[in-house]
């Protein structure tokens, strides 16, 4: 697959200059194969741009501007969908390329667990196991030994956080009623002054 930029070698505009300048340098940092296409110099290229940048893109006056990308005849989008893509680490998704290894599209992608059948993991585990626990093989257990098989991730945590909440709760209620017994005596001296 060819990568096409369409530029214009010639024009007077350094905002395009410096978003063809961005694209291409980003392609060639990428090792992306690409194709330079001049729309200044060549007649051809310009009106195969224009025809072929979708109606829903073209900008209110009619005339995309350089640069536009395209996977061979198919339409990836200009600098501003390109800079978004850059952005979000999309650029082979944006372009239509898949990810090399090792690259952050692709560890991005192997984040997301697709399962063969089009579900991603987490579909997958709420099929396979209803009440959203997890369960964890003893040998990975945090060298707990009381725990029984099938407990699952999280079955500890509720009595331990109502065992915190009440130490708070009790710790809450023992300032104040020492500070209830501080005013109390603060309000005895004053009656007796």
């Amino acid at each position: 697959m060819v990568i096409k930029v369409f530029l214009a070698s010639s024009s007077g505009s350094t905002a395009i200059k410096k978003k063809q300048q961005d694209v291409v340098g980003f392609l060639e940092a990428l090792k992306v194969d690409y194709t330079q296409l001049d729309i200044a110099c060549n007649e051809e290229n310009r009106m195969w741009m224009r025809q072929n940048v979708p109606e829903e893109k073209k900008p209110a006056n009619g005339i995309p501007l350089p640069p536009q990308i395209f996977n061979e005849n198919g339409y990836c989008g200009d600098y501003e969908t390109f800079f978004d893509a850059k952005e979000d680490n999309m650029v082979y998704a944006f372009l239509g390329l898949p990810p090399p290894p090792g690259s952050k599209e692709a560890e991005l992608a192997d984040e997301e667990h697709i399962v063969e059948n089009g579900t991603h993991a987490e579909e997958a585990n709420t099929e396979e196991n209803p009440d959203d626990s997890i369960e964890v093989p003893e040998e990975e257990r945090n060298g707990n030994d009381e725990a029984t098989e099938g407990e699952t991730v999280g079955d500890e945590a509720p009595a331990e956080e109502d065992q915190l909440v009440e130490e708070t709760d009790e710790a809450q209620e023992e300032e104040e009623e020492e500070q209830e017994e501080e005013e109390a005596e603060v309000q005895e001296e004053e009656e007796t002054e």
